[in-house]
C-alpha cells in the first residue's frame, strides 16, 4: 500500500505529494472543488489545512480524506490492475 509521507498545497487546488516508495509530483484536484464534500475546500484556508492521516490517507477535518492508492494512480497515471495484478483477472459486472 502506498502511503504519502509529505504534503505541502499549491495554489489551485493543487498538491504537492511525496510517497513512501519516493515517487514525488503535482496532483490536481480542482475537478473536485465544488462538488459535494469537497466544497468545504473553497471555504478561506481549509484546503491549505491538509494533513496526512494514521494510514497515509489525506484528511481535511473529520469530513474529508483520499485514499492514498487514489492519488497515486493519479500522479503516475497507471491502472489499478497494474497498481493491484490480483485485479487483472478479476471480471467487472455492471
Amino acid at each position: 500500500m502506498r502511503r504519502v509521507t509529505q504534503v505541502h498545497p499549491l495554489s489551485g487546488f493543487r498538491l504537492e505529494l511525496v510517497f513512501n516508495d519516493g515517487v514525488a509530483g503535482i496532483v490536481d484536484l480542482s475537478h473536485l472543488a465544488d462538488r459535494g464534500v469537497f466544497r468545504l475546500w473553497l471555504k478561506q484556508g481549509e484546503f491549505e489545512a491538509v494533513r496526512i492521516g494514521e494510514e497515509g490517507e489525506l484528511c481535511w477535518g473529520e469530513a474529508v480524506d483520499l485514499c492514498p492508492d487514489a492519488l497515486y494512480l493519479r500522479l503516475t497515471g497507471q491502472t489499478p490492475e497494474s497498481l493491484f495484478p490480483s485485479l487483472a483477472g478479476l471480471v467487472n459486472h455492471a
